[in-house]
């Protein structure tokens, strides 16, 4: 071939690779019209060099990513949508997502990650959606999450969160769903969801939660789903809902290990009358202790509780205050008895005397 010629094609195919669009990494498939990189499912174990710059949407899903180095996404200030779901990425590294300052969605379920970059929010202040469920999570950092200010969906399903850093989710303020079911909370602290004024629904359904602190919900302004069922909850303090200052919040609560006595009665008895308080699933909450109520629908026992509370109080008071008149009685007796003794040892004399 002719230099001019393979000079004019060298040239051509580094015009091409410069324009990027019409350039696709090895293995993937590019679709110009949607500016849209398929790179799903093909046994990837590494993240292309090559993406073209004006890609909006990348899917990298169903491969064999193992980490997330540094600079792995540069110069692609276009894109919009990133999917990493079902791959095995262990690690997020240091700067893996800054350059892509404009992602709205990002999408690491189903992955193996055990922590989190410190700044792994530093250059996505657009992301509306970020999903991080089914992976090794356990603990959860401010820092990893201080500047996802424009974040609406939070997905944290399916970890192993045991507990979260007081006011960890204190900058997320457009936050409206928040998912945390399925993991290992054994405690709700007051400051967890600090300044989440804007949180619409709060999933914390299949966890280990067993206390709820009075002031863990006073700051949700906007919230109408609470979802606490399948929990290990056996007593609830009306003032932590009555905290929950809304229009209406729909609340869900069965699958708990409620002890059935006269203070849940009267507890769920005060949310019941709250107005903009909705138990969704009140018929199907059921008594674990005592024993003779285990399995019975807090519904069909609720008005029987405190009546048999009362009936014993009632015994117990009863028996106390005959008791009491008893003792009253005999002293009464005892009183008098002692009364006619002294007068009559106080006559003996006198009717010696008069002999």
């Amino acid at each position: 071939m002719h230099p001019v010629v393979v000079s004019c094609f060298v040239f051509l195919v580094s015009a091409l690779r410069i324009d990027g669009f019409k350039i696709c990494p090895r293995r993937c498939s590019c679709y110009d019209s949607s500016n849209f990189l398929d790179c799903k499912g093909r046994s990837l174990t590494y993240i292309p060099r090559d993406v073209p710059h004006d890609t909006w949407m990348l899917d990298f899903r169903y491969n064999n990513l193992t980490e997330i180095p540094s600079g792995s996404f540069s110069a692609l200030w276009s894109t919009r949508i990133v999917l990493l779901a079902h791959n095995r990425i262990q690690r997020i590294h240091s700067g893996a997502f800054e350059s892509l300052s404009f992602m709205e969605k990002l999408d690491l379920n189903q992955n193996h990650i055990k922590h989190l970059p410190g700044d792994l929010s530093d250059s996505l202040q657009h992301l509306i959606e970020l999903r991080l469920s089914n992976n090794h999570l356990q603990y959860i950092h401010y820092k990893s999450m201080q500047y996802l200010e424009n974040l609406e969906k939070l997905d944290l399903s399916g970890n192993k969160i045991t507990s979260m850093e007081t006011g960890v989710f204190k900058g997320l303020y457009k936050l409206r769903h928040l998912f945390l079911k399925n993991n290992r909370l054994n405690v709700i602290e007051t400051g967890f969801f600090l300044m989440l004024q804007s949180l619409e629904a709060l999933h914390l359904e299949n966890n280990n939660i067993t206390t709820i602190q009075g002031e863990a919900f006073a700051s949700l302004r906007s919230l109408s789903l609470l979802c606490l069922n399948g929990n290990h909850l056996n007593h609830i303090k009306f003032k932590t809902f009555l905290n929950i200052q809304t229009q209406g919040t729909h609340l869900q609560l069965a699958n708990n290990h409620w002890i059935c006595d006269c203070d849940l009665q009267r507890v769920f008895g005060k949310i019941l009358s709250v107005r903009h308080l909705h138990v969704d699933d009140y018929g199907n909450i059921t008594c674990s202790a005592p024993g003779q109520l285990t399995g019975y629908p807090l519904v069909a026992v609720d008005s029987q509780l405190c009546i048999a509370e009362t009936a014993t109080v009632l015994v117990i008071t009863g028996t106390v205050l005959v008791t009491v008149i008893a003792a009253i009685v005999m002293a009464e007796r005892n009183r008098k008895k002692n009364t006619n003794k002294s007068w009559n040892d106080s006559e003996g004399p006198i009717d010696a005397q008069e002999k």
